[in-house]
């Protein structure tokens, strides 16, 4: 039964990952078409066709490698202007114009981009020359080029909507109702910037550690007066500065006391105010319970609003975390929890979820819908960045084409034309390169050293 429910999570996560790919390649045609563009092809998958089908001037299908997915816009790239005269001859037998371009060129990469266009205008019919990706208005090429990763990001909200909406997320956890009991006890003064670091020789003890308090101790009383909850106990902490401090509590329902001086530090002045302020510092952490919160759209859109803050910082950090994570599968480092995963990584989570005893129904399909949003928003975002081959390469050229245009018209110089794409390809063929040996990295990570879900 867990071998079955196992693979239930993970055919559930591949399927909804595949379905993903193939409503973010449909972002990418039907704006295209709908703007008179021409989609040759429409493809699930890499490498070897597994299956196709011609539909009117597009193919549909699938490949063998379901890692991605692709749509094949004629006339990505604009002909060479340099070479007009030279891509510009007469087919005898009907009298049309074909468009050529130059074959050899010198220079490693300017032949990469002589070829990357002559493949590229192989595909181009001399009927075509309205059609062409190049040639659309600036406004138009961002529409098709950001539906793709607009509709992942709008499976993500829809998903994550309906599980904050019906089963909720648990949020920052409150102290317990009564005298507090603590949950931890620190053993030096860290600034608040710096609190998760381990303490070392140069930092002052905490004055909760020279009190002798302990985690599991009950706070009874503070300078003589009766504790009743946490916040009270905070206030009376804060509002004692540098002053002495008398300290009542349980141990194993035995009474004891200890006695200490409260340091002044910065603190934030509340759990939703990250102000810093001046304030009496002692150094314990109640024993706390977990509050989930529900809402609808506007709860969603506010959460997925801190998530694109923390996505932006991950993609910052991405290629450190990769290494990481080699480093890990050299076996020179434990693999860090917070650690990037692939989708075979997330297969794995989906089907340990699935597949464990500690979480019910309804827990095990929130937490399976979570990683699929989680997923197509991270695909969303990631498409974003502003490098070729990503979606959001070419939206950067079209904007730049629109900002340069606009610059000419302003002074009334002659239009620059559109913007060549194919002079990026050596940056596109870098960063092709980096993801793919990222992916690689990840792929192998989930297979050696794969995370472990956590209940």
């Amino acid at each position: 039964m867990t071998a079955l429910l196992y693979a239930l999570g993970l055919i559930t996560f591949f399927v909804a990952i595949l379905a993903s790919i193939g409503l973010h390649e449909l972002g990418h045609m039907i704006p295209a078409k709908r703007f008179g563009g021409k989609v040759t092809q429409y493809f699930i998958g890499f490498g070897p066709t597994v299956w196709s089908k011609q539909v009117g001037e597009t193919e549909y299908g699938v490949k063998a490698i379901p890692l991605g997915g692709y749509v094949k816009i004629v006339g990505m790239l604009p002909p060479d202007a340099l070479d007009v005269a030279e891509q510009v001859e007469i087919d005898a037998a009907t009298g049309n114009q074909i468009v050529k371009v130059r074959k050899s060129n010198t220079g490693m990469f300017t032949q990469l981009i002589s070829d990357a266009r002559a493949a590229e205008w192989e595909l181009v019919k001399p009927e075509d020359a309205d059609r062409l990706f190049y040639k659309m208005a600036w406004w138009k090429k961002v529409v098709v080029m950001a539906g793709g990763p607009s509709v992942n990001i709008a499976i993500a909200f829809f998903l994550f909507w309906g599980v904050f909406s019906t089963y909720g997320q648990q949020v920052d956890t409150i102290p317990e109702p009564g005298q507090p009991v603590l949950a931890s006890v620190s053993e030096c003064v860290l600034p608040y910037a710096e609190g998760d670091r381990p303490c070392t020789d140069e930092d002052p003890a905490a004055p909760a550690a020279e009190a002798g308090l302990l985690p599991g101790d009950t706070i009874t009383s503070f300078n003589g007066a009766p504790v009743t909850d946490w916040d009270q106990l905070r206030d009376l902490i804060r509002d004692n500065e540098d002053g002495n401090a008398e300290i009542g509590y349980l141990r194993d329902g035995e009474a004891g006391s200890g006695t200490t001086s409260t340091t002044v530090e910065a603190r934030p002045t509340s759990s939703t105010d990250e102000t810093l302020t001046q304030v009496g510092f002692l150094g314990v952490t109640p024993t706390a319970q977990a509050v989930v919160e529900t809402g609808g759209p506007i709860y969603t859109l506010q959460q997925m609003g801190s998530m694109t803050v923390d996505t932006a910082q991950a993609l910052v950090t991405l290629p450190a975390k990769v290494f990481d994570v080699g480093q890990a599968i050299l076996g020179l480092e434990e693999r860090d929890p917070e650690s990037p995963v692939s989708i075979v990584g997330g297969g794995r989570l989906a089907g340990e979820t699935t597949s464990t005893d500690q979480l019910d129904v309804t827990e095990k399909l929130a937490f399976l819908v979570a990683l699929i949003a989680g997923f197509n928003f991270f695909i969303g975002m990631f498409n974003f960045i502003p490098l070729l081959p990503l979606d959001g390469g070419h939206i950067a050229s079209a904007l730049w084409e629109a900002v340069r245009r606009g610059f000419a018209r302003l002074r009334g110089r002659p239009d620059p034309g559109y913007v060549d794409a194919a002079k990026l390809l050596p940056v596109a063929y870098v960063v092709a390169s980096a993801l793919l040996i990222m992916g690689v990295v990840l792929i192998v990570g989930d297979l050696v050293v794969p995370l472990q879900v956590e209940f």
